[in-house]
């Protein structure tokens, strides 16, 4: 028995850099240079500017809504993909369309030829997917919150450091654009030789399972049908002596099982039916789609807007400095949220529709005022709103799934959102299409999100009353009843 604690305690003390926190710093490296480049807030200044000498119409109804629909586009296969390449060689595949985006970003020229760029920026966009997701193959569900929260803060640190060394380096040093675009690919490409040190993971979700023993497989057994009811499983296992050597070889072996293509789609389907039964995941789901297509629309194009506002070539810009701000205090806020005590599941509808008011009234500003410091306020005040926002959906969406089940409905919920954002593009801003200026597709955009304010004020306000207390005279109870009740 003590050697048995003995040999526990060694196998804790090195599971830090045996489990977890190997993978882990050099994801985190990975993530962290991939998103250091600090010419990314100036890419528009650059496209219009003499180095590319590109048209307003060029970049903002040709080049850009290429990125849209090759996201969209890629999206399903590379999901597909990534769970069954497990995960390594999609990171590394993120790596190299980084590098080719900023090479051609660097010696490429022409409409086509940026356009090309933009399709490679999509590949690098649809293959976050794999960052994201590889850390739960190789870590133990007990540090899932830890390692998402290094990950994640990881990339928001590399862009906002980015963000303030460009806006840094181009208004006090005096750089060029061109030079900016350099020290970004020196970036990725840093970020494409980390990523070959990761470790390849043994196993994926759907398509490489490895199955330890009947627990760990109990929610697999439930996807296959394959093997003996989890309860059963467990029953036989507890019948079996701790200190005999059948029990120790059944512990051990260890499984490799592969799965078809349609029975991966199939577990989806069946997935997704069950998770969007739940009319809270479905609310939070449809406001993660809606917000998201309008989110996507105003940060592509708000460069364009400043630009037009303030051109670069009159004036000094100052978009680094936003973004770096609005990255900083979007985290802040995120962060304050965290200790805010509210009843989401009863007031979380009505908010969403306060708070996409406020957002549409930013946009609006942002649009008519013709003021650059405006614009930028109101930028920061924006992403700062949607970031608050998008965390909490998070949140509440994964307290109500699997593990198993979380990459499934965000790309579900992200694939809908691109959907949206292409009809979007394809109407408003593609040349073939309306080809509306930037003024008039903010003010679209602004009213886009005044339709979901009231879509969830309808929709919150019902629900409100539908679960007012009664009395029991049988009548309806008080707003400040349901109040004091949803905090107990």
């Amino acid at each position: 028995m003590e050697l048995k604690e003995a040999a526990t305690r060694k196998t804790e003390r090195l599971a830090p850099w045996g489990g977890w926190l190997l993978p882990t710093c050099i994801l985190c490296a990975n993530g962290f240079f991939a998103n250091l480049r600090p010419s990314e807030p100036f890419l528009t200044p650059y496209l219009l500017g003499p180095d590319k000498n590109l048209t307003e119409r060029q970049v903002f109804n040709e080049i850009y809504p290429v990125w849209t629909y090759s996201y969209l586009i890629l999206l399903f296969p590379v999901f597909i993909a990534t769970d069954y390449l497990r995960y390594k060689p999609v990171i590394i595949l993120q790596g190299l369309s980084l590098i080719i985006t900023w090479f051609m970003l660097l010696y490429a020229q022409g409409t086509l030829a940026i356009q090309f760029l933009e399709f490679f920026y999509g590949i690098s966009t649809a293959t976050e997917i794999a960052y994201y997701s590889y850390i739960y193959s190789m870590v133990e569900p007990d540090v899932y919150q830890k390692v998402t929260s290094y990950c994640r803060t990881a990339t928001l640190t590399g862009y906002t450091v980015g963000s303030v060394t460009g806006q840094v380096l181009m208004s006090v040093a005096n750089w060029s654009l061109f030079s900016l675009n350099v020290i970004s690919l020196i970036s990725v490409s840093i970020a494409f030789s980390a990523a070959w040190f990761l470790p390849m993971p043994m196993k994926s979700l759907f398509f490489h399972q490895n199955i330890i023993n009947a627990k760990k497989s109990k929610k697999l057994i439930q996807h296959n049908g394959d093997l003996e009811s989890a309860a059963e499983s467990e029953e036989t296992e507890s019948q079996v002596p701790l200190n005999t050597e059948e029990h120790k070889a059944e512990v051990q072996v260890t499984e490799k099982r592969t799965v078809t293509l349609q029975t991966v789609l199939q577990i989806l389907w069946k997935d997704f039916l069950h998770c969007y039964s739940s009319r809270t995941l479905l609310c939070w789901s449809v406001w993660w789609a809606l917000s998201t297509c309008g989110y996507f629309q105003v940060v592509n194009y708000s460069q364009g807007l400043w630009e037009t506002v303030a051109p670069s070539s009159h004036s000094d810009i100052y978009n680094g400095s936003v973004e770096a701000v609005s990255t900083l205090l979007g985290a802040v806020a995120v962060f304050i949220v965290g200790y805010v005590k509210v009843s989401w599941s009863t007031w979380g509808e009505l908010l969403l529709a306060v708070f996409a008011l406020i957002i549409a009234v930013t946009v609006y500003i942002m649009d008519i005022i013709g003021n650059i410091w405006v614009c930028y306020v109101m930028y920061v005040l924006f992403r700062s709103i949607y970031m608050i926002l998008i965390t909490i959906a998070t949140f509440q969406i994964a307290a109500n799934l699997s593990v198993e089940c979380y990459a499934l409905v965000f790309g579900v919920n992200t694939f809908i959102a691109l959907l949206l954002q292409t009809l979007m593009t394809v109407i408003v801003v593609d040349s073939s299409g309306l080809g509306l200026d930037l003024f008039t597709q903010f003010k679209i955009y602004a009213g886009y999100f005044a339709v979901i304010a009231i879509i969830f004020f309808v929709s919150g306000f019902y629900h409100v009353i539908k679960k007012l207390p009664t009395t029991k005279a049988g009548k309806t109870g008080s707003f400040r009843d349901l109040k004091e009740a949803s905090f107990v």
